[in-house]
């Protein structure tokens, strides 16, 4: 099947795909004039790294996924590793976004929102002057 096939069969762009390709982590085959072939395996990769990508997974992490996933003799904790780490960061990039939250909510709770030239957030996002 041709790249719009795949890209139909798995929801994802046909640019998206032609990355997948270029950066090693899909090789579909090529027809005799030089087209990509993909097949039904292909478009189960395809899936595959979707999947991953939605959950957050960066390309290197899919990567490795990838490499586990076709690999019978691996181990689960491996696999395992790889998730909790992403766990981890996303906990992290959780604390950060509170932080964020918390502090323009106090910020837009000490702005007035009048017609006064006078803003905390921007006073906050400005810094202290240079002197």
């Amino acid at each position: 099947m041709n790249v719009g096939d795949a890209a139909r069969r798995t929801g994802l762009p046909a640019k998206t795909i032609r990355y997948y390709e270029e950066i090693g982590l899909i090789a579909p085959q090529r027809s005799a004039n030089g087209y990509r072939d993909y097949t039904g395996d292909d478009v189960h990769r395809l899936a595959f790294l979707k999947r991953a990508r939605n959950l957050g997974f960066s390309i290197d992490e899919c990567r490795q996924l990838m490499a586990l996933y076709r690999d019978r003799s691996r181990a689960s904790a491996d696999v395992r590793r790889i998730a909790s780490s992403h766990v981890a960061a996303i906990e992290d990039k959780i604390g950060e976004l509170e932080s964020m939250r918390a502090t323009l909510q106090k910020l837009i709770h000490a702005c007035h929102g009048d017609d006064r030239p006078e803003c905390p957030i921007l006073e906050e996002m400005a810094g202290p002057a240079a002197g």
